[in-house]
């Protein structure tokens, strides 16, 4: 009976310590699954940080690689506005001075105008050394790109001629140039100034 008590008490301690052990090996469980949601949370933290900072380093190269377009664009703009500047420059940086140069030839046709048919020699000469200057001026300003615009005979066109008059001329259609009060002339395409016609009506 002895025997049989204590072989029960030795069953009864075996079991009590195997329900200790497995209460044990449960709390272990529990803590080791609680390590694991925690180091779970905080690569699920690490990772929503990094995508924010990926994200947040995108949209930056974004901005940049817009601005670097846009300052590339505004680079081109400036250089042919540039190169559009240096041409102009080249072809009508003297406008100003030929501008001021029409009155003097002006004048020199006037004063051939006014004594062509003089019949004194020395006045002969002189028309002769005036015409031979005037020649000169009107060659050095065709060579800088100055030419005469073309109107007698012409059909008016307000983009190169300014009418001062109309006059009624028989067999003539109406807006035909009849005759050339002062000349115009274009630099390089470009009128620098108007010619003054008298047009039929």
């Amino acid at each position: 009976m002895n025997e049989t008590n204590e072989t029960e008490k030795a069953k009864a301690e075996t079991e009590i310590e195997e329900a200790t052990g497995l209460e044990t090996k449960e709390t272990e469980t529990e803590a080791e699954v609680a390590d694991l949601k925690a180091e779970e949370a905080q690569e699920d933290e690490e990772l929503s940080i990094k995508k924010s900072k990926w994200d947040a380093l995108e949209k930056e190269r974004d901005d940049f690689r817009g601005k670097f377009f846009y300052i590339a664009a505004e680079k081109e703009n400036l250089q042919k506005r540039f190169e559009r500047e240096k041409e102009n420059l080249i072809k009508y940086g003297n406008e100003k001075v030929l501008s001021g140069l029409l009155s003097v030839v002006d004048n020199l046709s006037l004063t051939l105008n006014a004594i062509a048919n003089d019949n004194d020699e020395k006045v002969k000469n002189i028309f002769v050394g005036i015409e031979m200057v005037s020649q000169q001026f009107a060659e050095v300003l065709k060579n800088n790109g100055l030419e005469e615009i073309n109107s007698v005979g012409e059909k008016f066109d307000p983009n190169f001629h300014e009418a001062l008059m109309q006059k009624e001329e028989e067999g003539k259609e109406a807006g035909i140039i009849l005759e050339e009060v002062q000349k115009g002339y274009r630099l390089n395409g470009r009128v620098v100034r108007a010619a003054k016609v008298i047009i039929s009506k």
